[in-house]
């Protein structure tokens, strides 16, 4: 049986199938879903950069389904000797099926470590991208609404890789509506919102970007907010705590949309982004977002090593060796 290794380092690697076919999975996941697809693979972990949520989400869904795992962390690969990542990458193809890879870097440095073709790469978030997040994030509206389609989101803060994530992946979704509230100077990436706003004219979606906190929709189904510094980047501007003090979510919010749900994609800072009022309270499902990731990863994991039509992954000629 032939075996195509797929990878996942944009929401744009995905086509629209692919997309709604890993958010219902991982919703099956969410149910009580049980499968050892991945019985005999190895699954590496490697994370430069700090993560809680991702990485035991990727750890725990790969021996969920019957994955060995080998964690690295920043310290322990050859890269800090000057090991390029191509032979990195060629080195890691021989011995595991599936690398999950976290770099708040470049995202073409994903691509150099999937560059054999041999091996699955999973971006667990770069610089740009937070790809498994939005497929968390759409899990969780499929989960708690019962529907992607024609759901109406608020998004509050920085245009960070999470924001341009779901910019992506929303989009694709008829009848959706993405509200995208960035204070100035922090929004989307010009070519992310042209993306989104392409996606969204193809699916009869829309995808709205402003700047400022005034006239904002009524009824929404989600008030979504990231932390307002992302891991591994840095503010231009020094005052940039009074750029985002209008942009905290707090319980006003919920004046024009009472039934809406509360997104975070976890950590939160009390009393900066999210008040503690909103984030403990009982609109808020940031901690069923956050185990929607493991959900989300046992998909993407199982997505990486089937086949086409759907089997149990083909032993590879690098897991052979």
């Amino acid at each position: 049986m032939d075996h195509t290794v797929r990878s996942l380092i944009s929401v744009d690697d995905l086509t629209d199938e692919d997309l709604r076919r890993l958010v219902e999975r991982g919703a099956e996941f969410a149910s009580g879903d049980r499968s050892r697809v991945l019985d005999g693979d190895v699954v590496g972990v490697y994370f430069s950069k700090t993560s809680t949520r991702t990485r035991t989400a990727f750890s725990s869904g790969a021996l969920r389904l019957g994955a060995a795992v080998i964690a690295y962390g920043p310290a322990d690969l050859q890269l800090n000797t000057g090991e390029t990542l191509a032979d990195t990458g060629r080195v890691m193809s021989r011995m595991l099926d599936v690398l999950v890879a976290r770099t708040a870097g470049d995202p073409r440095e994903m691509r150099e470590l999937a560059a054999s073709g041999t091996m699955a790469v999973i971006n667990a978030m770069s610089v740009d991208e937070h790809p498994t997040q939005a497929l968390t994030d759409l899990t969780t509206l499929r989960t708690c609404l019962g529907r992607v389609e024609n759901v109406s989101v608020l998004y509050v803060g920085e245009g960070n890789n999470t924001a341009a994530s779901l910019a992506l992946a929303l989009s694709r979704f008829p009848g959706t509506t993405l509200h995208l509230r960035t204070p100035p100077g922090y929004g989307l990436a010009e070519d992310v919102l042209a993306r989104a706003v392409a996606h969204a004219e193809r699916s009869g979606s829309v995808v709205r970007e402003h700047h400022h906190m005034d006239d904002l929709p009524r009824d929404v189904d989600v008030v979504y907010t990231t932390r307002w510094q992302t891991t591994g980047t840095s503010k231009p501007d020094a005052d940039w705590h009074r750029i985002f003090a209008p942009f905290q979510v707090t319980s006003r919010l919920w004046d024009d949309s009472p039934k809406a749900l509360f997104f975070h994609d976890l950590p939160a800072h009390r009393g900066e982004e999210v008040t503690a009022e909103v984030l403990d309270g009982p609109a808020s499902v940031a901690f069923d977002q956050a185990e929607n990731k493991m959900h989300s990863a046992m998909a993407v994991l199982e997505w990486c090593r089937r086949d086409t039509s759907g089997s149990s992954p083909a032993r590879t000629k690098s897991a052979r060796r």
